[in-house]
């Protein structure tokens, strides 16, 4: 049986489990891990095929999330970004008793531009898949850039993800085929409005990727959630600016903690 890479950092009783996005791997949150190994046991994890997660093939949103909550503690809180997001939100969704709060940042429930929708267009994604085939990491690296685009600190922040990606094993084409067919499919706008878990939205007013109209969207969708924009953050706020992310998940992570009965 295929392996999902997981790291364990800290022994505070509060669990958290971070999950990347598309084309990446764990080692994105090394730079927010010593402001919040202090309050949290941290759950470091490489999605199913990406990074040390090797012998995985290309999977549905509901092979993955059920692969990873095989692995995690219950009633930890979840973070997801981006593609993490949604494989976040869906464990939140299918085991409600294991997730005890879900946190998304620059994460949609609907990636994909729909009539009625704000998002990335379906051509967009067809093109990433058909350049994987000839370049992937060509493909990848301008996928990354992407999700720097207009901060202040974009050159930096790109070098960065860059090096996450390149330090580790490369994710196999048809596994990134796959993350992006769940990008690219994936609709959870209306099941997410059931969700009773704390709820908590983050966003980049800057990011190219995850117009930032949505969360005024989701607002109205799902009033029991909160959002927060950071203004002058892309699709990785907690890389552009890890101070100000931190301390809006911890007031967050207080303010549910404070919601939840005793056991």
């Amino acid at each position: 049986m295929n392996e999902i890479w997981w790291q364990t950092v800290g022994q505070e009783k509060r669990q958290l489990v971070l999950l990347h996005g598309w084309g990446l791997n764990a080692e994105v949150w090394r730079g927010i891990v010593p402001r919040l190994r202090s309050q949290f046991t941290l759950h470091l994890v490489d999605l199913p095929g990406f990074g040390r997660s090797q012998g995985w093939g290309a999977m549905t949103l509901e092979a993955m999330t059920d692969a990873v909550v095989s692995r995690a503690p219950a009633q930890a809180l979840w973070l997801g970004w981006s593609l993490g997001g949604l494989v976040a939100s869906l464990a939140a969704l299918r085991y409600p008793q294991r997730v005890g709060g879900l946190i998304t940042v620059a994460s949609s429930p609907c990636f994909s531009a729909r009539d009625d929708w704000p998002g990335i267009r379906p051509e967009v994604l067809a093109g990433f898949q058909q350049q994987l085939s000839a370049d992937y990491r060509r493909t990848v690296e301008r996928f990354l850039a992407l999700q720097t685009l207009g901060t202040d600190s974009a050159r930096h922040d790109a070098r960065l993800l860059k090096e996450v990606v390149l330090h580790q094993p490369m994710p196999t084409v048809e596994v990134l085929n796959g993350g992006l067919e769940i990008l690219k499919q994936a609709d959870l706008r209306a099941a997410l409005c059931a969700l009773n878990q704390p709820f908590l939205r983050l966003y980049g007013r800057l990011d190219g990727l995850v117009p930032r109209k949505i969360a005024g969207s989701l607002d109205a969708l799902w009033p029991r959630s909160e959002s927060l924009v950071f203004p002058k953050a892309a699709h990785a706020p907690f890389i552009s600016h890890p101070a100000a992310f931190c301390e809006s998940l911890l007031a967050f992570c207080d303010r549910a903690r404070e919601k939840t009965p005793a056991a």
